[in-house]
């Protein structure tokens, strides 16, 4: 089962490719997996029939206790049919159905096919935490896949729509599960149902998870964006909202209700909304033309249905409930894969537009009314055998005093009456010869027979609801596992003498009376709807308007808040968070019982010389009206802190702090050209002395708080093991570099992952309208000229690309810096730059290489590398800066940032722990003996990632800021 998970989320990343090449026939390969997974349960019956539940199980998160274990007991089994049958059937349909169809087939056939495996994870699951990521997995890729038609501003809001209620469900559900997991002490699903505990705590916890349950499964309030999901393509309403997706929310109402059915707020909650979408759904259905919205209602209706019976929590009830369930997915599923036939071929769905259908399509219709007849509840269906059995035993707890299972009785007897009613709509809406005013009948609509392929999914389907009806005894075998978990009796007092069983025939009872009374009433119905074309509302609003107006509320609110605290001053908002870090550090320290100081004038002489030139330039920082010099003064700050690093036995950060400082600079430069030289020459610094105060208060807080804190430390940090460790187990000297890529790995992968959305940020910014990162030399050569990276030649014609011309020419060495201005350029810098440009970079490899053991580093290194391009950029431009570094930025971020995370991944495939590092040693004949540490792969995904950072500022701050003024000039010039 973990294979075949694991199978789920690896194939998908294969399809784009897949789609790309074979079109629609990919479809033919993702059904395989599901069929591949169908085949194992199907193989798995007789195991799962005889009580040896097949369990497998990872250790996960260790520390919380949390396992990917996957076990299939009954009801796990029947699910795993379902989801894993009809999914593979719903794929092979996908071949005919997007026939002809290219656009994003890819991503489609990939998210369908990782969607089956999210929910083989959820029914399969024995953990419920992980069964809570499953859950959120299933809204992120339904919402994927009914905003399949992204460029329909309907199928966007439709997906919107389904994403927000089944979230906003799932992290209710996300509360009731914490809370239900602490009070039993495990996460297991199992044990907790078998240990069954009660309580307060436990209550509070069911309504909270059957807030998720009854979200997904799109119950009342609830039940509005099922509707309006219909959106999407027909095969995604087939398997998400018939088999699939909706019967997440079912599927916990029946993991839970044989054992927690008896808590006093279980039946009032999961009856009273079960019956009263039945109700509101059946009504709904028979006022809509179009097809696929009355399957829409109609399972809405169905599945307030399937939430009463399966959550009423009593063993006869509960064997019929599953049964239920089966028909469900059988028939719903054929009836949204009939419709998507119909408007495939017809390009409409409209019951005004279709007559006449069923004469030229007699298959098709024979199957839709077997179909339809599972849905009323029709001999020999399954949909029969399972109603009639709900009714029974329902009826049975009625007369034995269960007002519960009273209401439910009457509920499900009005709910089928409008069934039936929205049943026959369908079928007379899509096949039946329609009339008009006047009596006579309509045109009948042209019918292009499909493939035969294209029917085969809702044939069988349909098909499998009669088989199963006819061999209910069997069906009856296979679900009493099920059952029997359950109680007998809701009451406790009056037991039923013998178990009731699924049959075809149980003779002339009451349930048999009352399901042909409901279809009788159900056919009277829709004779009354459409004699009186009955269109109108029951109230004058609905639910999506509802949803609406909550959205919109949140919106107004959202906008007068920000009005409130955002008025756009960063002086504002900058002098808040210290107003707000002054005041709570200041109480947290005044509120202390105890302080305690140890400070020491100082610890080197060299102090006593730079802090008095650190404090200095501060303070004539603080006086300057320039900008540049402003910045300049700040980065002595900088340079200061390098003096005290290197004369306190840190030269690691002291080489750290030097590149930063200078690549800082390098970027306030780079901004600055777009800025006014002078501060405050478009809005002049207001309050300077309320500021001087607030600023001078928050640094004597700052050291307050800095003193304090490290003369409070009652126990020996951490830190003062690092050098064991790092040389035990990273196998290094550098203790720095060490503890970042071994000891706190987690932590620089975090850091990691900041640096690419700064440079992310700092590009989105600046690029106008793409990013135009590849700026070589080449890029300014002629439109009909060649791109690609061939040496440059100079000719007489100026310089060329080499092939382009005749005769080799003298190699072009100095390229990007004749594109400057000749009073911006300086040769001298050019030729010294272009000379120590390898030799910094090869300067940058072994500072990279040697960190391990010496000062240095992959975040040194990068920083080395990316000076380099610093003074290729100031030497030569933007298009020296093209020529040093012929590739995107993005590119170098992705590649750092993946071989950092596939250092973390790989060894778990080892059974090790994410990071873990390996140590090797060789000895070589001519090198000696030489080591090797895996953490150094990790170095250099952060040297990867510091360089393209580095070239992302210089590209976007850098070139994109050039080539901006550059047009702003050529417009003035033409002007």
């Amino acid at each position: 089962m973990l294979a075949f998970l694991a199978a789920f989320a690896l194939i998908p990343l294969a399809m784009p490719w897949l789609a790309a090449r074979i079109g629609a026939r990919a479809f033919f390969v993702s059904a395989l997996v599901p069929a591949a997974a169908f085949v194992h349960a199907a193989a798995l019956t007789p195991t799962v029939m005889a009580g040896d539940i097949p369990f497998e199980a990872y250790r996960w998160i260790r520390p919380l206790g949390i396992e990917l274990s996957m076990r299939m007991d009954t009801l796990g089994w029947v699910m795993a049919l379902i989801v894993t049958g009809v999914g593979a059937l719903v794929m092979l349909y996908c071949r005919w159905y997007f026939r002809d169809k290219t656009d994003n087939l890819g991503q489609f056939s990939a998210v369908l096919l990782a969607f089956a495996g999210a929910m083989y994870g959820l029914v399969l699951t024995d953990d419920l935490v992980v069964l809570v990521m499953f859950w959120e997995v299933t809204s992120v890729l339904s919402y994927l896949l009914i905003g399949y038609y992204n460029r329909r501003a309907a199928s966007r809001r439709a997906a919107l729509q389904a994403l927000l209620v089944t979230t906003l469900g799932g992290l209710v559900m996300l509360i009731g599960v914490v809370l239900l997991v602490v009070d039993a002490g495990t996460s297991s699903l199992s044990t907790i149902l078998a240990e069954a505990p009660t309580g307060p705590v436990v209550d509070a916890a069911l309504v909270l998870i059957l807030v998720g349950a009854l979200s997904k499964s799109a119950i009342f309030p609830f039940h509005f964006w099922l509707p309006g999901a219909m959106a999407a393509p027909t095969p995604v309403s087939a398997y998400l909202h018939a088999a699939a997706m909706v019967k997440a929310g079912i599927y916990l109402i029946a993991r839970f209700a044989p054992v927690f059915a008896v808590s006093p707020v279980w039946r009032p909650v999961v009856i009273s909304l079960g019956i009263f979408t039945m109700l509101l759904g059946g009504i709904q259905a028979l006022r809509e033309a179009d097809l696929k919205r009355i399957l829409a209602f109609g399972t809405v209706s169905q599945l307030g249905l399937l939430t009463v019976v399966l959550g009423y929590g009593i063993r006869d009830v509960a064997l019929a409930g599953l049964a239920l369930l089966v028909a469900h997915a059988l028939f719903k599923s054929a009836l949204f894969l009939v419709v998507g036939v119909i408007d495939r071929q017809l390009s409409t769905r409209d019951i005004g537009e279709l007559s006449g259908v069923g004469r030229q399509a007699p298959v098709m219709a024979t199957f839709s009314f077997l179909a339809v007849a599972s849905m009323a509840g029709i001999i020999p269906t399954i949909g029969f055998v399972a109603k009639e059995g709900a009714l029974a035993s329902l009826l049975y707890e009625a007369g034995n005093g269960a007002v519960w299972g009273l209401v439910a009785v009457v509920g499900i007897a009005l709910g089928s009456a409008l069934t039936a009613a929205y049943g026959i709509r369908f079928l007379w809406g899509a096949f039946w010869t329609k009339k008009d005013a006047a009596g006579d009948p309509l045109p009948e609509t042209e019918w292009p027979d499909p493939p035969i392929g294209f029917l085969a999914a809702p044939v069988l389907l349909s098909a499998l609801g009669v088989v199963a009806g006819l061999t209910a005894t069997l069906v009856d075998q296979v679900l009493a596992p099920y059952a029997d978990t359950a109680p007998e009796s809701s009451t406790g007092v009056v037991v039923p003498e013998h178990p009731a069983h699924l049959a075809l025939w149980h003779g002339l009872e009451p349930a048999l009376w009352i399901s042909l009374a409901t279809l009788v009433v159900g056919a009277g119905i829709f004779w009354v709807t459409v004699a009186t074309r009955w269109t109108k509302r029951m109230l004058p609003f609905t639910a999506p308007d509802v949803y609406n107006l909550v959205l919109r509320g949140i919106a107004r609110a959202s906008v007068i808040t920000t009005s409130l605290t955002q008025r756009g001053s960063l002086p504002v908002y900058v002098g808040t968070i210290f107003v707000v870090f002054i005041a709570a550090e200041g109480t947290a320290l005044f509120a202390g019982a105890d302080w305690r100081a140890a400070l020491d004038a100082y610890q080197t002489p060299v102090q006593l010389a730079v802090a008095p030139v650190m404090i200095t330039a501060g303070l004539i920082a603080v006086r300057a009206r320039k900008r540049y010099t402003g910045v300049v003064l700040v980065s002595v700050t900088g340079m200061g802190m390098v003096v005290l690093f290197a004369t306190s036995g840190a030269p690691d950060l002291a080489l750290t702090q030097i590149l930063v400082e200078t690549v800082t600079l390098v970027a306030f430069a780079l901004v600055l050209r777009r800025l006014p030289s002078r501060l405050g020459e478009h809005n002049a610094s207001v309050a300077p002395i309320a500021r001087a105060v607030l600023g001078a208060m928050v640094g004597a807080m700052m050291a307050v708080v800095a003193v304090v804190a490290t003369a409070s430390r009652v126990a020996e940090p951490i830190s003062d093991a690092f050098p064991e460790l790092a040389y035990e187990l990273g196998h290094g000297r550098n203790v720095v570099n060490v503890a970042l890529v071994d000891l706190r790995g987690w932590d620089t992968m975090g850091e990691l992952s900041v640096l690419i959305l700064a440079a992310t940020g700092v590009a989105s910014l600046v690029f106008v309208t793409h990013r135009a990162d590849t700026l070589s030399f080449t890029a300014s050569l002629p439109k009909g000229a060649a791109r690609s990276f061939r040496p440059l030649v100079e000719t007489s014609d100026g310089l060329q690309q080499r092939g382009d011309v005749r005769g080799s020419g003298r190699m072009a060495w100095l390229v990007g810096g004749q594109r400057i201005r000749p009073e911006n350029r300086s040769l001298m810098l050019e030729v010294i730059v272009r000379v120590l440009f390898h030799t910094i970079i090869v300067v940058s490899l072994y500072v990279l290489f040697a960190g391990h053991n010496l000062p240095g580093g992959g975040f040194a290194g990068g920083l080395v590398a990316g000076m380099a391009l610093v003074m290729r950029y100031v030497a030569g431009g933007r298009y020296e800066l093209g020529a040093a570094a012929p590739t995107d930025a993005g590119r170098l971020l992705g590649a750092g940032m993946t071989i950092a995370v596939g250092c973390a991944i790989v060894p778990l495939f080892f059974g090790a722990a994410p990071l873990t590092s390996a140590f090797f040693e060789i000895e070589v004949p001519v090198l000696g003996h030489l080591e090797f540490v895996t953490s150094t792969i990790f170095d250099i995904g952060v040297y990867l990632v510091v360089i393209g950072l580095v070239l992302d500022v210089l590209r976007s701050l850098g070139a994109e800021v050039d080539r901006q003024a550059g047009e702003t000039r050529s417009t003035e010039v033409a002007a």
